[in-house]
């Protein structure tokens, strides 16, 4: 830790939500300070005075490119490789959808009141479809893609057709999770993708 200086409350937007892990790995809702300097400080590599947007921002964004099918990750202060399974998976479905003629991109999203972006997986711009893709079949997974399907989708003008992304065919039920929900389920079938 170093001192850098005097810092007061910023007066325009003194705080605001972010969610972040608690001690065990839980995310939770807390409350930042925005803090502003007072007089001269020191430099720390960053930019101190963010912001939190006034207005959404939505914009197209490159897809992710990972050179690595592992990284490391810091999980209470210790180091462990984890697999991505879902970047191999997004990477084949974008060159399948490229040879088929679509445009495909992802979305940026800056939501009113927030710092961070949330950054969607895949979006079919052709077809106005945006995709979510997770590296498992297993019910979490799908439930957590339909639940960032509906989190995203609120921002994109005009409202897109949702997809679930899966490594393999579903269990039935699951897929008709998907479809009660208004997404499309699709899976990578060797060398192609099917839908239902």
């Amino acid at each position: 830790m170093a001192y850098v200086g005097e810092f007061t409350l910023a007066t325009d937007i003194p705080w605001y939500y972010r969610d972040a892990p608690d001690a065990k790995d839980e995310i939770r809702s807390v409350i930042m300070f925005r803090l502003k300097p007072v007089g001269t400080t020191a430099k720390l590599g960053e930019n101190l005075t963010f912001t939190p947007r006034k207005d959404d921002v939505v914009e197209d964004v490159e897809i992710e490119k990972h050179q690595t099918e592992r990284m490391l990750v810091n999980s209470k202060g210790e180091a462990r490789e984890a697999e991505r399974r879902e970047a191999p998976l997004v990477g084949a479905y974008c060159d399948y959808l490229v040879e088929r003629g679509h445009t495909v991109t992802r979305k940026k999203i800056v939501p009113a009141g927030e710092v961070r972006a949330l950054y969607t997986d895949l979006f079919d711009t052709t077809d106005q479809v945006l995709i979510e893709a997770k590296g498992s079949v297993s019910r979490e997974a799908v439930r957590m893609a339909i639940g960032q399907l509906y989190d995203y989708r609120r921002y994109i003008k005009p409202t897109p057709s949702l997809a679930v992304l899966l490594p393999s065919r579903p269990r039935q039920d699951l897929i008709d999770l998907c479809n009660v929900s208004g997404a499309t389920a699709i899976w990578r079938d060797g060398t192609a993708f099917r839908a239902e």
